[in-house]
């Protein structure tokens, strides 16, 4: 795979949060920006687990090194961020739906080393988190990674994501460096030692140890550029850290809250939950239950927005009459009994875009007149061979009750998360001019 573009470096008005070298300023004052890259990523990589990271399970027990994705392929957003004293870049998986961010790293003189991996031996702020820090004793309550001792007395950790992917290795100390003048405090991070991928992850949901939380980040925001490539370049998008320029014309919607106090077992009280109520296709706003996208007392139905997931996904109510208006709108051309990625059944054979205009627009609607518009143009999604498939699943399917609002619905739109206001933000544009 081709490396993303380096870090590029639009604007620093202000310290980023918590530098050591200046005191923090408002986060009116700073903005920093970084290309943001979509590639499609192998089964067999870890950071194909984002594909569902919002949905993370804890266990005692190290699961099976074979267990592998049952999605083959995800399309991810990626960025490239400095990390470490002095710093070295690293492509990172954008992921909203999980906490721990993790970087690949490498031993001092590996005999083969993965692409683009880090090398702790290079950096003077790394530091590794002994067994006896209180990350190694959980259970703080929204942090429950799976730890123990390792033979160096060192804190391991075992992500285990709902999908079957394994992520494994140290609990470590590093900065994120932006410049001479401007970085984070040494963050409490992933590094992993036993994987040949060539990305990490960069953890952004609202659990106190995400990068955003720890490096005090109050607003951030991303533009995800189409999946279609012009002369075989790919189209590279936008990530913010801080104030973006774009941001007079978003509309808002406010996240929704949760009780610590209430017992929701299938509730992601840290994933961007906000309230959407109802779905048009063509014009026709189907009879949907706006209770369909609101959790229920045991937390099913929730509704998040999710940079890490790359389709979108309904609980039954809601993904039914979907699939019964597509039924009705271009029913002959579904193909009979085929399952893409064993989570889209809405699939055609022939022309996207003939098929796309058949079905028309798509909208999601949401509280307070927010809607995110997709054009019939982009409503199918191309899985190759000839296929395109509704980019619309099952949630079921996933083993998941929640609504999940995929980055393939997210193409040409702002999307900022205004973590100081409680709000989602979202703003039409032309990602690939953004910079």
């Amino acid at each position: 795979m081709d490396l993303c573009n380096p870090v590029l470096l639009l604007l620093v008005l202000a310290s980023l949060s918590l530098s050591t070298q200046k005191p923090m300023k408002s986060p009116s004052n700073y903005s920093l920006s970084f290309p943001l890259t979509t590639r499609p990523l192998s089964g067999d990589s870890l950071s194909s687990a984002s594909l569902f990271s919002s949905r993370t399970s804890s266990s005692s027990q190290t699961p099976s090194y074979n267990l592998k994705s049952s999605f083959r392929y995800s399309m991810a957003l990626i960025i490239s961020l400095p990390i470490g004293t002095p710093p070295q870049t690293q492509q990172m998986v954008l992921d909203t739906g999980s906490q721990l961010s993790w970087i690949q790293c490498h031993n001092k003189a590996p005999q083969k080393p993965p692409p683009a991996s880090f090398d702790p031996s290079h950096s003077s702020s790394f530091s590794v988190l002994p067994c006896t820090h209180p990350l190694c004793k959980p259970r703080i309550p929204d942090f429950t990674l799976p730890t123990s001792c390792d033979q160096n007395r060192l804190c391991h950790y075992s992500y285990f994501y709902a999908d079957g992917t394994l992520a494994e290795g140290n609990l470590v100390r590093e900065k994120f460096t932006f410049s001479g003048a401007q970085s984070t405090p040494p963050l409490i991070l992933g590094c992993a030692q036993d994987s040949s991928a060539a990305e990490g992850i960069l953890g952004m949901n609202l659990g106190r140890l995400s990068f955003a939380s720890q490096a005090k980040i109050t607003k951030f925001s991303y533009c995800v550029p189409t999946r279609r490539t012009v002369a075989g370049v790919s189209p590279s998008g936008a990530f913010y850290l801080g104030q973006n320029p774009y941001s007079a014309g978003f509309k808002y919607v406010g996240l929704l809250t949760f009780r610590r106090t209430q017992s929701m077992p299938n509730l992601d009280p840290l994933a961007f939950t906000v309230g959407m109520e109802g779905i048009r296709i063509g014009g026709k706003r189907l009879d949907i239950p706006a209770s369909a996208f609101r959790p229920d007392a045991g937390g099913s139905g929730q509704t998040m927005i999710d940079s890490g997931t790359q389709f979108t996904f309904l609980v039954d109510v809601a993904y039914n009459k979907v699939r019964e208006e597509i039924v009705r709108l271009v029913g002959p051309r579904l193909k009979k009994g085929y399952l893409y990625g064993g989570s889209l059944d809405m699939c055609f054979d022939g022309n996207g875009m003939e098929i796309g205009r058949s079905i028309g627009d798509l909208v999601l609607e949401f509280e307070r007149g927010v809607e995110i518009v997709v054009e019939k143009e982009r409503v199918l999604a191309d899985v190759g061979s000839g296929i395109q498939c509704l980019g619309i699943g099952r949630s079921e399917l996933l083993g998941v009750a929640s609504n999940i609002i995929g980055n393939f619905h997210q193409q040409n739109l702002w999307v900022e998360f205004d973590l100081a206001n409680r709000r989602v933000g979202f703003g039409k544009a032309e990602c690939s001019r953004s910079i």
